[in-house]
Parts: C-alpha cells; sequence; structure tokens
C-alpha cells in the first residue's frame, strides 16, 4: 500500500523543495534518484517547472517517488509517494513530520 502526501506551497522554490525532500528521504535510509527536471514554456511567456524523482531503498527496490510542479504564479504543489510495504511507517512518518516541521511556513492551508 502507499501512503501519499500532498501538499501546496507558495514562494518555494521547486528545485529547494526537491533538495530538502532528497535530504530527508536520505536521512532515513533511503536512496533518491537524480532528479529530472523539466521546463515547459506557457502561452504568457512564462515557464511551469515539472521534477520527478524515484527512492529506492538499499537493496535497490523502488519505494516511492515525489513529483513536484512550480507554476509562474508562485505555487509549488507536492505529490510524494511513500511505499508502506518496504519503508517502516516510523520512518514515513519521520519524512512527514520534519517536510511539515521545514516547510510549514510555506504551505498553503485550504
Amino acid at each position: 500500500m502507499t501512503v501519499q502526501i500532498r501538499k501546496t506551497y507558495r514562494d518555494l522554490n521547486p528545485e529547494m523543495l526537491c533538495a530538502e525532500i532528497r535530504g530527508l528521504v536520505q536521512k532515513q535510509g533511503v536512496i533518491a534518484s537524480e532528479a529530472k527536471l523539466q521546463t515547459y514554456p506557457l502561452p504568457s511567456g512564462a515557464t511551469q517547472s515539472r521534477v520527478i524523482m524515484v527512492f529506492h531503498t538499499e537493496d535497490q527496490k523502488e519505494c516511492g517517488s515525489a513529483h513536484i510542479i512550480g507554476s509562474p504564479k508562485g505555487e509549488t504543489k507536492l505529490i510524494l509517494d511513500l511505499d508502506e510495504n518496504l519503508l517502516a511507517q516510523e520512518k514515513i512518518s519521520t519524512i512527514q513530520e520534519e517536510l511539515d516541521f521545514i516547510l510549514s511556513s510555506y504551505e498553503v492551508k485550504w
């Protein structure tokens, strides 16, 4: 089963978010693949960015991913998927708690 964490941030650079997530998962013994950054032009002339990272356990089993979308309006959206069958619940909880602590001031509360 997969735990999905969805967040929306304001005024947070998608590359910084990517770096924070990489650091948080690596602290829990999870290997983060090289981030794939894609940039798309918009009709307005602005650009939109997309970052994808895949996570693996030490024995190379895929255990999750992060999808980050940055909009020109200053919003950055995150979907973080973590596999409960391959990651201990306490590791998942720690990642979520640290993500909330570090980035809560940027989070858009609905």
